[in-house]
């Protein structure tokens, strides 16, 4: 959906005192000059200086007449040589270098050429002679083969026949039987205003090339293809009204061609086979046109069609256009038109796309004038700032604007809402740039009228009959204005901007070819002129302006020159000038190249210009911001951004620098990064819906794509929830499946003291229900919806809950304000709690059920029950209903339930029988409450207290069981006693014994003490026992081997010098666990210095040898690993300093290096002196290669 925008025209007269007429013209591709050959001479013309480079006289080197009447036949730049060649009609091929000057002839076909064509590699050339033969040859003009070009052999792609049936036994589809019978057509024989001489085209990648010549059976043309060793490969079927033009799309595989049929004039498309493929038709009549030439530009988009008048009016002149073509979703449209007019000096001679620049074209006119066209892709869309833009994207297509209004639907092109119907080919267009009617349109035709439309006035109906409904208003044409005073030239406004209702700013031409003028259009004001724009103003811009941008929201135009300067327009003042665009420093800020696309946006409260080149470059003033964006455009506060990795960036202007966006640009993006999205291959922008989520793109086949990005998204959820919008907030959630606690976690202070506006908005039961059950205790702000940078966050909440702290919330409000008619939310707030409160809520079921609501509309108990069902698993809540002791609310579940009757009936009549505590303990007991099924069982007598029992032993409630009888009952004993058994088995004999100890079981409690090896507590027990002394000698010596088997010498040493008596053991015990200090103390204690003498020392010089020889084997591994590390460090060191030796200008590989470049150079110089210095080894006259030799 991209028109093509006129960057900027350059038209120089300086050659109109050249003798002759240009016949052909190429462009030298290292200069950007013109090679133009005439009747006379070669000139090589630089249009952007008016120099003549190069010229040359063909007729002073003998190599065309001096009356003027010999004709060229093409003309190529040849890189390699620094040369042109050119081949004359009368059979020359003429090498002319640019460098030296010199002219030589290498070869010459005595029957005459009639075209001269290189391959794109300039490796080959087909030249086509007066014999009807192709004559192929290489660079250095060595023939390889010659081939007449009317052959009766289909090629080597002839078409295989099978040999099933005959074609009058075929199915011919909806022709009938009747076509098995049909006779061939006879075709007819070519136009008589076809100059007859044959067409080659070459493929981009030179493999293939098609010559288009007059048959001479027939008269009429037909095209054959040819591979690059000159081999026939197929030949086109034969076709009526073929005529002479003939070009081969240079990326594809189609070749286009033109045909006259009896009712229109189409360009068709011929495969490599020779069958048609696809065509569309000229908007002109079968008789009113000729085609004279096709041109494809180098990227294969456009398509360049040359139009004459078959007919030359009354004073004996045709006139000529030239229509430049695009496609997209297989419908061909017609961006540009160019029309010449009826003057023969102005009407175009030569047409040439530029090999290097693929929008630029190079027109020569018959008058010597040279023109330079550059354009570019842009959108013209509608860029309003309300709710009352249409979001509209004008696409021109002829004499038609079709144009779409994306707030209201979005239509697949070649589809559109409406059509603008206009007399003449449309070459501008552009939206008014004015709050509430942006949807105003503006459109520049080929003859210089401006097309101003505009929205219906009044409030027309939407209503039409039958039913149906417009959603799309079209708009109406208001008025046609002419411009008086433009120059006489295709496209003399390059450029429009709809700056006021009353005020048009239109691009042209300077003074200078170096500069442009601004023209500031109106209305006429006087009455005798009323559909004219008067230029009531002209600025001077010194530069050629190439593009213009304004910004609703500061109202300022910015200019950008060719060679990439910006400048500031002030154009609301009494008195508009142009000044430099600089920042707050004022340093100037332009673009380091040219940018084909521009947008003004604030960055830092700061206006800046960005950039986008035709090579993918994304600028910021003079900072470059990624080098991948194939589309961009400003919406609001927003910067998106689709890129060549297949991505979608949207980066929030008011929050990032110049930097910040250089970097987010450049990042990989993180996985909830919700600036980044990926889209599909070759995704291009189209528009933004303002004040919406919309985001329309382009697929490189043409269709369209709305998506949804995220950070469009939550930009508006933020603001709608600021602004406490819920339900436009809660319906864009839903509609684009936003996680719904975003609600809460966006600002949970605010939304808690809103919930009853919350309530108040939806106003709908589903809707609040669809909130609480999508609620979770994550915070989507942290995870799926992390903050923007540089945005602070709400403040944070308590740690209570979130599920709890909402659901409670919900609840009150709701009780508060109408607890009949939210009955299904409240249930929903009990239910999604941490906890889920079911009780509560089928206690409220109950309660309906008891009292039934008296007001009609209001839920009753058996929806609630269901929708309780419906939230719950329906075994849960038969579950909790019995846990509520409640036979009536558990029969009420049941019976929605799908439990048979046979089974819950007798169970439910069973334990109506029982006891109410003991009913109650087995209820809880079936649901596996058992602490509950405890507590109610201690109620129910002695007689069930071994039950009890069993139950606290097997559920392991010793603990509760404990709380729930007095500490000195037996029962506290029994449960006492059961505990320390189950601690005892748990590996815990210490809390054991404590416990046996205190409910008055000293012995097992000191059987557990031991066990445990707590000898403190076993002794305490022991003294109140009391225990004999010889036992109580036993029971240290016993607890006293445990503790040295457990290594504590100190401990076990005590038990055997205070209880046991036995202090030679206890010194022993203290010498084995090298307590020195302590033995030597109990041997002076007890006076037993021997052993000190037999034991102590021996021990401690044994100790003292061990850990001596301990530290001198550690002192020697330790200066091994020293001296070992010394030496690999140094290794290191030098294997560093090697490195860098290598890298240094003394490397050994260096000398090699520097002759390989010099070989290589030389190499290259000497096959380029070699190739020109061959030339004069074939002049020697004018040599003759004869046909066929």
């Amino acid at each position: 959906m991209r028109n093509l925008k006129l960057l900027k025209s350059l038209c120089n007269a300086e050659l109109s005192h050249s003798a002759g007429s240009p016949l052909c013209v190429a462009v030298r591709s290292d200069t950007d000059s013109l090679l133009l050959a005439s009747e006379f001479s070669i000139i090589e013309f630089n249009p952007r200086t008016g120099q003549v480079v190069n010229d040359v006289s063909l007729t002073e080197e003998g190599y065309m007449p001096d009356d003027g009447s010999g004709k060229l036949v093409g003309i190529q730049e040849l890189a390699e040589l620094e040369s042109v060649c050119v081949a004359t009609a009368t059979g020359d091929v003429i090498l002319y270098n640019l460098t030296t000057n010199e002219v030589e002839c290498v070869g010459s076909v005595e029957s005459g050429l009639t075209s001269m064509s290189w391959s794109p590699d300039e490796e080959l050339v087909a030249l086509t002679t007066g014999q009807q033969t192709v004559i192929m040859m290489t660079k250095e003009f060595e023939p390889i083969t010659e081939v007449g070009i009317h052959q009766d052999d289909f090629g080597e792609g002839k078409f295989i026949t099978v040999g099933w049936g005959k074609k009058e036994t075929q199915f011919h589809g909806s022709e009938g039987k009747q076509a098995a019978q049909k006779k061939m057509l006879e075709v007819q024989p070519a136009m008589a205003w076809d100059d007859r001489r044959p067409r080659v085209s070459w493929r981009g990648d030179g493999q293939l090339f098609a010559v288009s010549a007059v048959c001479p059976q027939t008269g009429a043309r037909r095209v054959r293809v040819w591979s690059r060793e000159g081999v026939l490969q197929a030949t086109s079927e034969s076709l009526n009204g073929l005529e002479q033009a003939l070009c081969w799309r240079p990326s594809g595989s189609l070749i286009a061609c033109t045909q006259r049929h009896p009712n229109k004039h189409s360009v068709v498309f011929m495969e490599k086979n020779g069958l048609l493929h696809g065509d569309f038709t000229l908007p002109c009549s079968r008789d009113q046109a000729k085609v004279k030439e096709l041109l494809w530009n180098s990227d294969s988009t456009v398509l360049l069609v040359w139009l004459e008048d078959v007919h030359s009016g009354a004073d004996g002149h045709i006139s000529t256009e030239l229509q430049l073509w695009a496609v997209g979703n297989y419908h061909w449209y017609l961006k540009q038109s160019l029309a010449f007019g009826r003057d023969p000096q102005r009407a175009p001679a030569c047409v040439h796309w530029d090999p290097q620049r693929p929008l630029r074209l190079h027109v020569v006119t018959r008058g010597w004038a040279s023109l330079t066209y550059d354009w570019g892709w842009a959108t013209d869309r509608s860029t309003g700032l309300d709710a009352s833009d249409n979001a509209n994207v004008a696409v021109i297509d002829g004499d038609k604007i079709l144009v779409t209004t994306f707030r209201q639907g979005v239509v697949p092109p070649p589809m559109c809402s409406y059509e603008l119907q206009l007399t003449s080919p449309v070459n501008l267009v552009t939206f008014l740039c004015q709050t509430q009617k942006s949807n105003h349109l503006a459109a520049m035709t080929a003859d210089g009228q401006i097309s101003v439309f505009g929205p219906v006035s009044g409030k027309p109906s939407t209503e039409r009959p039958g039913g149906f409904r417009v959603v799309s208003l079209p708009l109406v044409l208001r008025n046609t204005y002419s411009v008086p005073g433009l120059p006489v030239a295709p496209l003399a406004i390059r450029q429009l901007l709809w700056l006021k209702e009353d005020l048009l700013l239109g691009l042209g031409a300077g003074a200078l070819p170096s500069s442009s003028t601004l023209l500031f259009l109106s209305p006429a004001p006087h009455p005798e002129a009323p559909n004219a724009l008067s230029n009531r103003l002209e600025v001077a811009v010194d530069g050629v302006v190439t593009g213009m941008a304004y910004s609703f929201q500061s109202r300022t135009v910015a200019l950008q020159l060719e060679d990439g300067q910006t400048r500031r327009l002030i154009w609301d003042s009494e008195c508009p000038s142009v000044e430099d665009w600089t920042d707050f420093s004022g340093c100037p800020m332009n673009f380091p190249v040219p940018c084909v696309q521009m947008a003004l946006c604030t960055v830092s409260e700061e206006e800046i210009l960005l950039g986008l080149t035709d090579r993918s470059h994304l600028y910021a003033g003079d900072t470059q911001l990624a080098s991948n964006v194939s589309s961009f455009v400003v919406h609001e506060d927003f910067l998106l951004v689709t890129t060549h990795a297949h991505t979608c960036r949207c980066l929030h202007l008011g929050t990032l620098t110049v930097k910040g966006l250089q970097e987010a640009l450049g990042s990989d993006g993180g996985q909830n990064d919700e600036t980044l999205r990926r889209v599909e291959r070759g995704s291009k922008i189209v528009t933004v819906v303002t004040q919406d989520t919309r985001l329309i793109l382009q697929m490189p086949r043409g269709n369209l794509e709305t998506v949804h990005h995220r950070a469009l998204v939550l930009a508006q959820l933020r603001k709608q929830l600021d602004c406490l919008k819920f339900r436009d907030a809660f319906e864009c959630m839903r509609k684009l499946r936003i996680n719904l606690n975003f609600m809460y976690d966006h600002n949970p202070k605010v939304f808690l003291e809103n919930v009853e506006t919350f309530i108040t908005q939806l106003n709908s039961i589903n809707h609040i229900n669809l909130f609480l059950t999508e609620l979770r205790e994550e915070d989507t702000t942290g995870t799926m919806y992390p903050r923007p940078l540089n945005v602070p966050g709400p403040s944070p909440m308590t740690r209570a809950k979130k599920l709890d702290v909402v659901c409670d919330a919900f609840r009150h409000t709701m009780e508060s304000m109408d607890p009949a008619k939210y009955c299904l939310s409240i249930l929903t707030s009990h239910v999604k709690k941490t906890v889920p409160e079911l009780e509560i809520a089928l206690q409220k079921v109950h309660d309906l059920r008891a009292k039934p609501p008296g007001a009609a509309g209001v839920v009753g108990a058996e929806e609630a029950l269901k929708y309780l069902l419906f939230l719950v698993n329906v075994n849960d809540l038969y579950d909790h209903s019995l846990g509520t002791y409640d036979f009536d609310l558990v029969l009420m579940v049941a019976e929605k339930s799908q439990k048979d009757p046979k089974e819950y009936l007798p169970f439910l009549n069973k334990l109506k029988t029982l006891e109410p505590n003991y009913q109650r303990y087995s209820i809880d007991k079936h649901l596996k409450r058992y602490s509950k099924a405890l507590l109610h069982l201690s109620k129910c007598g002695e007689e069930h207290f071994p039950e009890a029992l069993g139950l606290v032993r097997e559920q392991k409630l010793f603990s509760e069981a404990l709380e729930l009888y007095p500490a000195h009952s037996p029962h506290y004993k029994a449960l006492s006693c059961a505990y320390a058994e189950h601690l005892v088995a748990q590996q815990q004999p210490e809390q054991a014994g404590l416990l046996l100890w205190r409910c008055g079981e000293p012995g097992r409690a000191l059987q557990a003490f031991v066990s445990a090896s707590s000898w403190r507590h076993a002794l305490c027990v022991a003294q109140q026992v009391p225990l004999p002394p010889d036992q109580l000698s036993l029971l240290a010596r016993d607890m006293a081997e445990r503790l040295i088997d457990q290594r504590r010498y100190a401990e076990g040493a005590l038990l055997l010098d205070q209880y046991a008596k036995d202090c030679e053991e206890a010194i022993s015990a203290l010498i084995k666990g090298a307590v020195w200090e302590e033995a030597l103390r109990l041997a002076y204690r007890h006076n037993r210095q021997d052993i000190i003498e037999t034991d102590l020392k021996p021990a401690l010089l044994e100790a003292f040898a061990s850990h001596t020889s301990f530290l001198e084997n550690n002192t020697a591994l330790f200066g091994r690993h020293r001296n070992r590390l010394s030496v690999v460090q140094e290794l290191k060191e030098k294997a560093r300093l090697d490195m860098l030796d290598e890298d240094g200008p003394d490397c050994p590989d260096a000398e090699l290096y520097s002759e390989a470049s010099s070989v290589m150079s030389n190499s290259k110089h000497s096959s380029s002196i070699s190739r020109i210095s061959s030339s004069p080894l074939r002049t020697g006259g004018r040599q003759s290669v004869r046909s066929g030799v």
